[in-house]
């Protein structure tokens, strides 16, 4: 199949290279050149904009930051309706809000282009080894029918409901996430502040109700001293942002949404913006005077 690929960052990088493993002609553009260059030396072809990569593709993939750039994309001068054509197809693979989601799936439904949205959860690592999770809403037999490409990239693939409730569901997780990074740095701060160690706390309530796959990967990074970015602060804060203009547009209470989002914006303009989003437990730290590292062997 011929697809086209925007959005060629950390995530979109692998994420391209595993479609043309799995024998798919790719069309790429973004406007930072790395990634262009690096999927054309893997094979992709390169063009020179958004409305080409459309006219070239049967099925174009978007995966880009937030909600402005997916909507200069595919709806801005040179965007993917520029370039569109009978029978292309559109999955957007960003993590948005919600009802921008569903306004430019209505743009795209008047000019004659299905879209599906299918935000992505799994870090880097799951976008190289192909095993993300899947989030997605819109028309079920267009997503039937797209669930071939969404395979190359994926390990689990959710059909949630119509357009806006994969980025919903993204949300929720990503909402769940924080929270709970920050609920294993506060505890786990107070642990090492009355002089028990972190590894000791961990393996002790690791197989109970308390154990998650952020006490196994995340509080390990801050043992470990090692933020090397998966997901990146700045990228979680963005998220969050949109978490937070959801529930208040619906009226939900955020006040924990409120609370986490204040301490990753604080230990973002201390120089941790780039790191992982696990460095919000230093934020904890800072004000205990501990670290969460593993006692010396």
């Amino acid at each position: 199949m011929k697809i086209g690929f925007i959005g060629l960052g950390v995530m979109g990088r692998p994420m391209a290279k595993n479609l043309l493993k799995a024998g798919h002609e790719l069309y790429v553009y973004d406007v930072v050149s790395k990634g262009v260059e690096e999927l054309a030396a893997a094979g992709a072809t390169a063009v020179s904009s958004n409305k080409e990569v459309a006219a070239n593709s049967d099925v174009v993939i978007t995966m880009l930051p937030n909600s402005p750039h997916v909507k200069t994309v595919i709806l801005g001068v040179n965007g993917v309706l520029e370039g569109r054509h009978e029978g292309m197809k559109i999955i957007d693979m960003s993590s948005i809000a919600p009802l921008v989601t569903k306004e430019v799936g209505q743009a795209c439904a008047e000019a004659g282009v299905p879209m599906l949205e299918a935000p992505v959860s799994g870090g880097e690592t799951g976008a190289i080894n192909g095993t993300l999770a899947l989030m997605c809403g819109g028309d079920k037999e267009l997503f039937n029918e797209m669930l071939p490409v969404l395979n190359a990239m994926a390990g689990t693939i959710t059909y949630c409901g119509g357009l806006g409730a994969g980025n919903t569901t993204k949300l929720v997780n990503q909402h769940i996430l924080a929270v709970e990074i920050a609920t294993v740095a506060e505890a786990f701060v107070m642990g090492a502040k009355a002089g028990v160690e972190p590894e000791v706390i961990y393996n002790a309530i690791k197989n109970g109700y308390a154990g998650s796959k952020v006490l196994d990967g995340k509080l390990a990074m801050a043992m470990d001293r090692d933020f090397r970015a998966g997901f990146r602060l700045d990228l979680h804060i963005k998220d969050l942002n949109n978490v937070l203009e959801t529930g208040h547009a619906l009226g939900t209470p955020m006040p924990l949404a409120s609370l986490v989002m204040d301490e990753m914006k604080y230990m973002s303009a201390n120089g941790c913006g780039s790191e992982d989003h696990s460095a919000l437990m230093k934020y904890y730290e800072k004000i205990a005077g501990v670290e969460l590292k593993r006692a010396e062997k």
